[in-house]
């Protein structure tokens, strides 16, 4: 009885008697298939022969022996590993380049363990914790200062100011008038009622006041323009008998030349430069 023939399905060379590869039920020799399927190593770039190992991640293939760790070059074989920018790494290469750091101990937040964040920050668990009291904070409210975080009740208790207006604890920000603290939102002008943190204002038997309130219920009339004289900012002005003058406005009735520190006359409700005056009955 004649043995059937038996070929390889690329370059028909007699398979009988030796090694084949199947592939898609067809037969191919070793050479022959090792030629049109392989995979190449992306490693060494040369060819995962059939009778070698071929290991595949994400598209990619490797012998076993270039499955490697690209920083400490440990195998990777039936180890855990990461990928960092298309580069294989061990657990502990990843760890200490790509893992955060504890910002309290400095130690690194290993992958899959629980951290918390807090201004661009990172912590363990169990270092991020009440400056005072110890206690992990976790997602409970905090209070952080420069001498580190706190937990609301801590705070309260070592630090915080009370508004001087709704007693309520003062948890940042504020502002001090008369030497006590008050929430910006609770500085109000005592006369409008509109808030005064960003505004200028003045004060009357220590009550604040916008600069309108207080222009209005309070401030002398300038004798020539008859503008409010708030002083603000070191502003001069001039006083004489129950009459008072912005420095500006304190000019000669009739040649405007200002009387700043100057002699004048007056006659009823004018002023005169000397020059001016002196053709005038004047009062002095």
């Amino acid at each position: 009885m004649a043995t059937p023939q038996f070929y390889c399905q690329y370059c028909m060379a007699s398979l009988l008697g030796k090694k084949y590869v199947l592939k898609d039920d067809n037969p191919y020799c070793v050479s022959c298939y090792d030629r049109i399927f392989s995979n190449y190593c992306e490693e060494c770039k040369e060819p995962i022969e059939s009778g070698s190992k071929d290991l595949c991640y994400k598209g990619h293939h490797w012998h076993e022996g270039c499955f490697n760790c690209t920083k400490c070059n440990h195998s990777l074989v039936e180890k855990p590993f990461a990928a960092k920018d298309e580069r294989l790494l061990c657990s502990e290469c990843y760890s200490n380049e790509c893992s955060s750091k504890c910002f309290h101990c400095k130690k690194t937040i290993m992958p899959g363990s629980r951290k918390m964040e807090f201004k661009g920050n990172y912590w363990h668990e169990t270092c991020f914790v009440c400056e005072h009291c110890r206690q992990p904070i976790g997602t409970k409210p905090l209070i952080s200062k420069e001498s580190g975080n706190y937990c609301v009740p801590c705070f309260e208790k070592e630090f915080a100011h009370y508004c001087s207006f709704c007693k309520k604890v003062i948890t940042s920000g504020g502002i001090t008038f008369r030497d006590q603290p008050w929430h910006k939102e609770c500085f109000l002008c005592s006369g409008c009622r509109k808030e005064l943190c960003e505004e200028e204002f003045m004060s009357r038997d220590d009550y604040p006041f916008c600069l309108d309130c207080y222009n209005h219920l309070y401030a002398k009339k300038c004798a020539a323009c008859t503008k409010p004289i708030t002083g603000l900012r070191g502003a001069k002005f001039i006083c004489f008998q129950d009459r008072q003058w912005h420095s500006e406005c304190f000019n000669c009735g009739k040649c405007s030349v200002s009387l700043v520190g100057e002699g004048f006359l007056t006659h009823n409700k004018e002023i005169f430069c000397r020059k001016c005056g002196s053709g005038v009955d004047t009062d002095i």
